[in-house]
């Protein structure tokens, strides 16, 4: 049974210790017929003003821009074998401005939240890399279960449909 939580900070513990554990997410998103499409990657997050935001460091390749640019939306799933999960709803925006890519680049490697991340500097020269595109992840949703009992937690913001 699934309860509703008033505020993100209800459940942004038992959020932060799931993402820390797991690491990667799987996202989803849709062609333009509906189908959905899946790929690994890590995303960092961060609270602002009471509400979860995330960012996703990543190459703009032309499915995932293709499946964006048709509908912005997208789900972040975390799994873990003891049956603990998170899965994210988001509307995704493309975000190319060097002070945001510089920023994404340090929550990346400080990791955020703590434990979550990797040196961008793997895959991309530095922030202003022409590769390195970032999506802002605008959560509507939020579901936190937990595997020993399927205990569910979900925050929905207060202005989603």
């Amino acid at each position: 049974m699934a309860t509703r939580v008033p505020t993100f900070s209800m459940i942004e513990g038992q959020f932060n210790a799931y993402l820390r554990d797991i690491g990667y997410a799987t996202m989803t998103t849709v062609d333009a017929r509906g189908r959905p499409r899946t790929r690994v990657l890590i995303a960092v997050w961060e609270q602002v003003d009471g509400r979860p935001r995330g960012w996703l460091a990543t190459y703009k390749t032309p499915v995932k821009a293709a499946h964006l640019a048709n509908n912005p939306h997208a789900t972040f799933s975390y799994w873990n074998h003891r049956q603990n999960a998170v899965a994210i709803d988001t509307v995704t925006e493309w975000v190319s401005d060097l002070e945001t890519k510089q920023y994404v680049w340090q929550l990346y490697e400080r990791t955020s939240p703590t434990g979550v991340g990797y040196p961008l500097g793997n895959f991309w020269r530095s922030p202003a890399d022409p590769e390195l595109h970032v999506l802002r992840l605008t959560p509507w949703r939020v579901q936190v279960i937990r595997g020993t009992d399927l205990q569910s937690r979900i925050w929905r913001a207060p202005d989603a449909d």
